[in-house]
């Protein structure tokens, strides 16, 4: 295969959707090279047998099942997934948290292009990251965390995040058995990622999981006291914002 080229799979019921991804990828990332496409499931797996591609271009909702039904039934996955999706924020949510890539219908070209570039880096992502993904649409109470680091990839229940740190462009991320996991995303991108969930920012520097604040000191400006025996301020615009939370928990 030409390194410069990537070849592709496009599965999705409508084939007026196969039709514009096609023509979009045609368009404005010509070298991605469509070989195959599939209606739903059942197709996609023979693709799947038959071809060998670099990337899946997946859609969640078909007829005869979703994208999540195909991926349990491949065995070696060894190319990457776009999922594409109209709005559902369950299972986008477990996709983020599983370190994946999606696209939101309608397609935006400039999104296209930027899912493109990381399949061209061609970082596949392992099965971990798609075991976790298949995890969290089964239990949404336990939900995981795929966090890749220098190091090589954290798998982490959200559950025992105490709190965050901002530390310049990264985050120190502390957990509930001591340990310390430094990613590479700013705070503020930590906090989007784990929006919906007990966190709350409770100063420019600090995200914190509010199961494991302990009380709320006034003294000294205002501070958290988390159980495990951290102190965190409080900034004077979050205080109130921070205080309905407690009472609420």
């Amino acid at each position: 295969m030409d390194t410069h080229t990537i070849t592709a799979l496009i599965v999705d019921d409508e084939e007026n959707s196969r039709f514009t991804l096609s023509e979009m990828l045609r368009m404005f990332c010509p070298d991605v090279k469509v070989i195959g496409e599939a209606e739903g499931v059942k197709t996609a797996l023979e693709q799947t047998n038959k071809l060998d591609f670099d990337v899946v271009f997946l859609d969640i909702q078909m007829m005869d099942g979703n994208g999540f039904d195909y991926l349990r039934q491949v065995e070696n996955i060894d190319f990457d997934v776009v999922f594409i999706t109209a709005f559902d924020q369950f299972a986008i949510q477990a996709i983020k948290y599983s370190a994946l890539d999606y696209l939101l219908k309608p397609l935006d070209a400039d999104e296209l292009k930027e899912a493109v570039k990381k399949v061209k880096k061609k970082e596949y992502k392992s099965k971990k990251n798609y075991d976790v993904l298949l995890d969290n649409l089964k239990d949404q109470e336990k939900q995981k965390l795929v966090l890749p680091t220098n190091e090589g990839i954290h798998i982490i229940q959200i559950d025992n995040i105490i709190r965050c740190e901002a530390d310049d462009y990264y985050t120190r991320i502390f957990l509930a058995d001591k340990r310390m996991i430094m990613v590479s995303k700013t705070l503020k991108n930590t906090e989007e990622l784990l929006s919906g969930k007990s966190f709350v920012r409770s100063h420019k520097s600090h995200l914190v999981n509010l199961q494991f604040v302990k009380k709320y000191v006034k003294s000294d400006g205002g501070y958290l006291e988390l159980k495990d025996g951290t102190t965190i301020p409080v900034s004077r615009r979050k205080k109130e914002l921070i205080l309905n939370y407690i009472q609420n928990i």
